[in-house]
């Protein structure tokens, strides 16, 4: 049976049941005041209730799961909202507000809007610094679309700057959106990120040479000679982050094709969030659909911050 064919993508009571789940593992809390003395409240032939309506005993507040999670204030079905929500986690290179649009039938404004909060749900907390017990971590930076108010120009000086860190025996990317590409800018995040017994492993960019210095090692290889892999214990090469780049421009110039700067951070944590859970580690398009539904909660997204 195909995953799509789930009662909770197509049915608005499982989907709340589904999402409740989730959210409560099975005892209802009051988001207020934290109480468990809840009940449902049953729709009757005199008075129409709200769909997964519940009511605190304690402090008289009535709820729904959607209070504070991305779903929020949010008119679109939560059936609907799954539906995107796994579209988003099963799709490599992701999917557009246009076709999220025309699969959901509703209005391109609502599409753009609940894919922001996809993404936000996708936003890792766990900012542990990779590289623990002498792991690999490759760095590198990558180019696209243009810094807003810059004219084109030979180079990259006009380019938005991406700093991506794979750590290669968890398998994880994080990245960030960088202004420059000077080694005070880097640096910072650089050793915020990586632990200091870690074995770094960058292109020869000069940038990284003075960073480098503070982790148990630091090996290089020379694209300039095409040099691309050298053979060490580990492997020395910045392949893995190249791969993660060759993912993230094709999903970006090929799927969404273009992003503002202010965006650009929400993209990547979508990107970041399915290649630190894709299909090589184990986790295949309902246990990832499941992990980005865990973080639903705490990221409520505005319009207006959106």
């Amino acid at each position: 049976m195909s995953v799509l064919s789930k009662p909770y993508f197509h049915d608005e009571a499982a989907a709340f049941a589904f999402v409740e789940c989730i959210i409560w593992n099975g005892t209802p809390h009051c988001p207020t005041c934290g109480s468990v003395k809840v009940y449902a409240i049953k729709p009757n032939a005199e008075k129409k209730v709200r769909m997964g309506l519940k009511k605190c005993g304690d402090c008289k507040r009535q709820f729904t799961v959607r209070i504070g999670t991305i779903f929020e204030e949010s008119h679109l079905p939560l059936h609907k909202w799954l539906q995107a929500i796994y579209l988003m986690c099963s799709i490599k290179k992701g999917i557009s507000s246009k076709q999220l649009e025309r699969t959901l039938e509703c209005t391109y404004k609502t599409a753009w809007f609940l894919s922001h909060r996809i993404r936000e749900a996708m936003r890792s907390v766990d900012l542990a610094p990779f590289g623990g017990g002498g792991g690999v971590v490759e760095a590198d930076e990558t180019f696209i679309g243009r810094e807003p108010g810059m004219p084109i120009q030979r180079g990259v000086a006009h380019k938005m700057k991406v700093l991506t860190l794979i750590d290669r025996a968890t398998g994880r990317a994080r990245s960030v959106v960088i202004d420059d590409l000077k080694t005070t800018t880097i640096g910072p995040i650089v050793l915020a990120n990586v632990k200091r017994e870690a074995a770094l492993m960058t292109d020869e960019a000069h940038r990284f040479q003075a960073i480098g210095r503070h982790f148990a090692s630091h090996d290089t290889v020379n694209h300039a000679k095409d040099e691309y892999v050298r053979a060490g214990d580990p492997m020395i090469t910045t392949n893995t982050v190249e791969n993660y780049f060759s993912v993230f421009k094709r999903g970006m110039k090929g799927t969404y094709q273009h992003c503002a700067k202010k965006h650009l951070h929400r993209y990547l944590a979508e990107f970041d969030f399915r290649y630190s859970n894709r299909s090589a580690l184990g986790c295949e398009d309902q246990e990832r659909t499941l992990r980005a539904l865990k973080g639903i909660v705490g990221k409520r997204l505005t319009y207006r911050l959106a």
